[in-house]
């Protein structure tokens, strides 16, 4: 029986975004290992019949020696020589594991989900960054990007040859949870920014611009924020800022949850004003699929969510005006105009991003990769 690795720097992450992937491979006669920290969640990818293995990993920190701890347990986990193919998602486990793989005939299979903030600031970080991406990616089998901004990068840095890369749309989403659910129809504008709370996701834009319309709409329209807070990283918002804005009536910090649906549900408009180097935004396609309009930046993974002015609206990068400007658009709408532009995300998503588009193109890879070692 060939066995796949799917290795991520959180457990959390490879239940909620790859727990699809798990099962189709399940069901494919694989067996599936899971290789990530231990966190709560590691208990429940067990629980889908996929065993797991710790790793350590320092997800934003930058200690050499942090790192080479990771770079080593990736060793010591591949050196038992029951792995076939690992499939790595995250910066981290795309380096990392890419490397301790040599020697090993593992065949591997990394996924590029945007370069976030580090290829935007420059300085050494970046070049930490370009150097280990360049030299941990020639020896990958197969990289998927969800961007041709990132493919080409990649390819015209030389990181990677042309012929090992190709291009997914996004992580796709799960069409059977995530499904068309209009908003409450009761004279009150909904929205919601779904993602880790970081600087570089345009949470504050997103704050200063909902301050604004409060102050002309008052409680006609919300503002909600749900995701990770004060997360280990540099640009992370911290709690003491949300409380504070959250105290003065601008949004409403709803913490973290499995069940995203249920929040998006409840909303007229999701929105993402980020600047960081996405992939494509997740939460983007979840809302996008349940048939909200969409307004996001015209950024790199962004701008593929939205078709602009047809199921969402595209502002500037970084401008607290462009943004005000969108979600007033929407304000400005009839309930019946915004649920017409959701329902034109929900065939946008169903046509581009369905997630058994991506789960079958790994699988079909995973296959082609499994015949070569055999062979």
């Amino acid at each position: 029986m060939c066995t796949v690795a799917i290795s991520a720097n959180t457990s959390w992450y490879i239940y909620n975004f790859r727990k699809n992937t798990i099962r189709a491979l399940i069901n494919e006669g694989y067996r599936v290992v899971a290789i990530s920290p231990y966190d709560e969640y590691s208990k429940k990818i067990e629980g889908l019949g996929a065993e797991f293995i710790n790793v350590h990993i320092d997800q934003g920190g930058t200690n050499p020696i942090k790192d080479i701890k990771t770079l080593l347990s990736f060793r010591t986990i591949y050196s038992r020589g029951d792995i076939d193919v690992v499939l790595n998602f995250t910066p981290k486990n795309n380096i990392y594991s890419t490397v301790a793989s040599l020697g090993y005939q593992i065949k591997v299979i990394n996924s590029v989900a945007g370069l976030g903030s580090l290829f935007i600031n420059g300085g050494v970080k970046c070049r930490i960054a370009r150097l280990l991406y360049g030299f941990s990616q020639k020896f990958a089998h197969k990289v998927f990007f969800q961007n041709d901004d990132d493919r080409s990068l990649f390819v015209d840095s030389k990181f990677v040859s042309v012929e090992k890369t190709e291009r997914l749309p996004g992580s796709g989403v799960d069409l059977s949870r995530f499904v068309l659910t209009e908003a409450p129809d009761d004279s009150i504008v909904r929205f919601i920014l779904v993602a880790r709370m970081l600087y570089e996701k345009g949470v504050v834009h997103y704050v200063e611009a909902a301050k604004k319309l409060k102050d002309i709409y008052g409680n006609k329209v919300e503002f909600k924020l749900l995701g990770f807070l004060d997360v280990n990283n540099p640009s992370a918002i911290t709690t003491f800022e949300m409380e504070k804005w959250v105290a003065e009536g601008a949004v409403n910090y709803l913490g973290i949850s499995d069940q995203v649906e249920d929040e998006i549900a409840k909303v007229d408009c999701v929105v993402l004003p980020s600047y960081y180097r996405e992939g494509v935004p997740k939460s983007l396609l979840e809302a996008g699929a349940m048939g909200k309009p969409i307004i996001t930046t015209d950024n790199i993974g962004c701008r593929e969510t939205v078709d602009d002015g047809i199921n969402g609206f595209l502002c500037k990068p970084q401008s607290t005006d462009s943004l005000f400007n969108a979600l007033k658009k929407i304000i400005s709408m009839s309930h019946e105009e915004r649920i017409n532009m959701g329902q034109r995300s929900r065939k946008k998503i169903e046509i581009e991003f369905d997630e058994r588009i991506i789960i079958d193109r790994y699988i079909s890879t995973i296959e082609t990769l499994s015949l070569k070692k055999s062979g």
